[in-house]
């Protein structure tokens, strides 16, 4: 019998803790087991096909998951960004170089710190939440978006730009897919028609906010000391390079 091929692994906490996903997930264990890079995710990385269609990252990652029956689709966009700087750290080690202003910084990615929920806001284990528009008062109920969700935005903004080239409703479009209930009314056309005709620009800043204040994630910031000597939190930044040092991909 061929023996079978094994790889080191190891496994990954993601910063929902698996709160937020159904009991029949193996992603509600809070845990993911991934696989260290070889040469088959480097063959990934330069795929210039997938590259030119936005998803190497993606299937760079799908490859890496080694935790049997995830649903890719199903990854809180926070704990997708945990999986990535693993799948950094495990691939080429926790040392990112990148340039920022036209200076060279160097982070250590074992240091990047999981921006924790607050798990008293979970309710019945499900990913749903509840918000009280300040201006009008009225309650939402409002989901944090997963990989899938992310990916049906995409493809309706798409399909947006397409009608009008002009104006492409991005922020109005991302808050219908957020909102799951308005007053307790989870039909889709209440929803939309919300969005459309009684949601007030404050109350969708707030909105965004605080969904943004409770998600969880990583903290993929450093501090940058400015000309005048001022520290600012700036976000580090994040392409194909991030997981193929020195490629020019």
């Amino acid at each position: 019998m061929e023996k079978k091929q094994t790889f080191p692994s190891e496994k990954v906490t993601l910063p929902s803790k698996g709160l937020l996903y159904p009991k029949s997930s193996p992603l509600s264990k809070g845990v993911i087991e991934m696989k260290y890079m070889t040469a088959r995710e480097e063959d990934v990385l330069t795929n210039q096909s997938l590259i030119q269609k936005g998803i190497v990252i993606d299937e760079l990652l799908k490859s890496l998951i080694i935790t049997p029956n995830v649903d890719y689709n199903e990854l809180l966009v926070g704990d997708k960004n945990a999986i990535m700087v693993a799948a950094r750290v495990l691939g080429y080690g926790a040392d990112y170089s990148f340039s920022y202003n036209n200076e060279e910084h160097i982070v250590d990615l074992t240091k990047v710190e999981d921006k924790l929920m607050d798990e008293s806001l979970v309710v019945d284990g499900k990913n749903e939440f509840y918000f009280t528009l300040p201006a009008s008062k009225i309650e939402v109920t409002f989901k944090l978006l997963t990989h899938g969700d992310e990916k049906k935005l995409e493809n309706e903004l798409k399909g947006l730009k397409k009608l009008n080239k002009k104006t492409i409703p991005e922020v109005s479009t991302r808050m219908k897919h957020m909102i799951v209930a308005v007053d307790g009314d989870v039909e889709t056309k209440t929803i939309r028609e919300f969005v459309d005709t009684t949601l007030l620009a404050r109350d969708a800043r707030e909105l965004r906010n605080y969904s943004a204040k409770i998600q969880p994630d990583v903290d993929l910031s450093f501090d940058y000391e400015d000309a005048r000597g001022d520290l600012n939190r700036v976000d580090i930044p994040i392409e194909v390079g991030f997981f193929w040092p020195d490629a020019s991909v």
